[in-house]
């Protein structure tokens, strides 16, 4: 393979290869196998490197729009920048021509984020069996993911201090890893509830190897799946917190979406926001919660005293 005939195939399959190198997640290298299998090499992966330019990245994505979802198509995307990036490095191409084409975002698609309501949080709370209320109490007033929680141990509980120390989690296969970002590694302050229900929970807590807070009965890692059929869909029946058809209103991740609004109604700023909940930048915290900082009223108030001010002067 020479630079003149490399293709957009060889580079993908050098990312792939420096992707396991690197040590990265298994679920991770499947969905990056699954971009480059299902999308990639089908439509593009015999294009030669040398010739392919920033207008065939466009056209791509556009049939990719026509095909599959746009947040898939979003990823694909970034699969692709990563593999001609790999090709950069190696001498293979002298641009990567796929890092200035943006995917504008499509407002008129977005579906709304359901956040439970305060009501909802404390019928949450009250009505949660005693073996999961830990679980639930500790998602609901922490933020934390699904996969921290599922990876928490009690080595990270800080009791003295008041903490827990998030350096884990699960992943979909239940391994034990490091968080995916370096802002997922951080110190979440327990709230007196959950110290007090973690405290009584740790005298409970079936015991395993990997001296897990929230295992399964048999103390090994709880798997998501089980977590929302097994737990939380149940906990929602029964709280008839649920649509029209009878269905949960809302999944697992959305404790932590009321979370993040508890913190907001706090008037946390939103730098301490994104450092709580994990996020690798300030961007994204807007992006996802940007609307909970608005206060209309506050704003019909601030555009009176701007107009009194104005027209006092």
């Amino acid at each position: 393979m020479t630079k003149a005939n490399a293709t957009i195939k060889d580079a993908a399959l050098l990312w792939l290869k420096r992707c396991q190198l690197d040590g990265l997640e298994r679920a991770t290298i499947r969905s990056y196998k699954g971009h480059f299998t299902h999308h990639i090499e089908p439509k593009i992966g015999g294009r030669l490197l040398k010739d392919f330019t920033a207008a065939d990245v466009q056209d791509f994505i556009d049939e990719m729009l026509e095909e599959i979802s746009r947040p898939m198509t979003k990823k694909v995307l970034t699969s692709l920048r990563s593999i001609l990036s790999t090709a950069q490095s190696r001498g293979m191409i002298d641009k990567n021509v796929a890092r200035e084409i943006k995917l504008r975002r499509d407002s008129r698609n977005d579906k709304e984020r359901i956040i439970p309501s305060k009501d909802e949080i404390r019928q949450l709370i009250d009505r949660a069996p005693a073996r999961h209320k830990p679980l639930v109490i500790t998602a609901l007033l922490t933020g934390m993911r699904s996969s921290e929680l599922r990876g928490l141990s009690w080595a990270q509980v800080d009791f003295d201090k008041g903490l827990i120390l998030i350096k884990q989690r699960a992943d979909r296969y239940n391994a034990i890893g490091v968080p995916k970002s370096r802002a997922g590694i951080r110190t979440i302050p327990m709230s007196p509830l959950v110290a007090s229900t973690l405290l009584d929970w740790k005298t409970r807590c079936p015991k395993g190897d990997l001296n897990l807070v929230f295992p399964n009965g048999a103390g090994n890692v709880e798997g998501h799946a089980n977590i929302f059929h097994r737990i939380f869909k149940p906990l929602m029946i029964a709280c008839e917190i649920v649509d029209i058809e009878g269905k949960p209103k809302f999944g697992f991740h959305s404790l932590r979406h009321a979370a993040a609004s508890l913190f907001i109604e706090q008037g946390w700023t939103p730098k301490k926001i994104q450092v709580l909940l994990g996020h690798s930048s300030i961007n994204m915290t807007f992006d996802v919660y940007g609307h909970l900082f608005h206060n209309p009223e506050e704003d019909i108030a601030q555009m009176a005293k701007m107009e009194s001010d104005l027209l006092a002067a």
